[in-house]
């Protein structure tokens, strides 16, 4: 991001840094994680965290860029500074935590497992062993499976994107896969491709699986750090962030 003016930004301002020149905030995302972050077939972005960039960008009195990444490639590309900021339903976990920093937590969701409706499967080693699960590339989920499940016989494939993974899913050349409860709901199981499958055993709790999701920085970037901080305790403040929360995931 470009640098800032000298300035002091108060909480209790009007807008978020007024004494800060106009500037760009370049976000970058996996934009294959509805309803989180997905694309509209004109291309354009849509999605909670999209909804959450751009109020960010408003309320701090900048611009907003999108920059497409795969998922596995946006921590290596933020500290490349191909963009100043990661936000794709990314958790703060301590691996992550070693080389970047985050924000505040924007919102909470869980880890679940999904497989067919007439043969269910647990979240466990033992009911997974010898079975074919897909998990996004990259992310938690398969940093878990990979430590907990492929050690004891599951076959664990990793997959640039999810929605190659419910694709296979569907097609029968995966058992199961291990997602982020909010968008494997909203994604496949609400959709035609997923009839037929349904949330296998309970959410799966585990230190390994951080439920917050939070805005990656660069290790050290509080400049920046701070301008998200700040818009992001207005909008929660102004109730902006639980309206984004009800639009998008329909809570209230």
């Amino acid at each position: 991001m470009n640098k800032y003016v000298a300035g002091v930004c108060g909480l209790l301002a009007l807008t978020v840094c007024q004494a800060v020149q106009a500037q760009t905030l370049r976000f970058g995302t996996d934009p294959t994680y509805p309803p989180y972050e997905s694309k509209k077939p004109d291309g354009s972005l849509v999605g909670l965290d999209i909804a959450i960039g751009n109020e960010i960008c408003k309320t701090a009195g900048v611009t907003c860029q999108w920059v497409e990444s795969g998922f596995d490639g946006l921590i290596p590309g933020l500290n490349a500074k191909k963009f100043d900021a990661v936000i794709s339903s990314m958790a703060p976990n301590a691996q992550r935590l070693k080389v970047i920093d985050f924000s505040q937590t924007l919102y909470e969701d869980n880890s679940r497992l999904i497989s067919a409706k007439n043969a269910p499967l647990k979240p466990d080693a033992a009911s997974l062993s010898g079975k074919n699960v897909g998990v996004l590339q990259g992310s938690v989920q398969a940093k878990y499976a990979d430590a907990k499940w492929r050690s004891q016989g599951a076959n664990v494939t990793e997959y640039p994107d999810q929605q190659s993974i419910y694709g296979d899913l569907a097609n029968g050349r995966l058992d199961a896969t291990f997602v982020v409860a909010t968008s494997g709901q909203s994604a496949f199981l609400d959709q035609p491709i997923g009839k037929e499958y349904a949330f296998s055993g309970e959410p799966v709790k585990d230190p390994m699986l951080s439920a917050n999701s939070a805005i990656g920085v660069r290790k050290g970037d509080e400049q920046t750090l701070k301008l998200i901080n700040d818009a992001l305790t207005k909008m929660t403040q102004d109730g902006t962030v639980a309206r984004l929360e009800k639009e998008y995931l329909g809570k209230h």
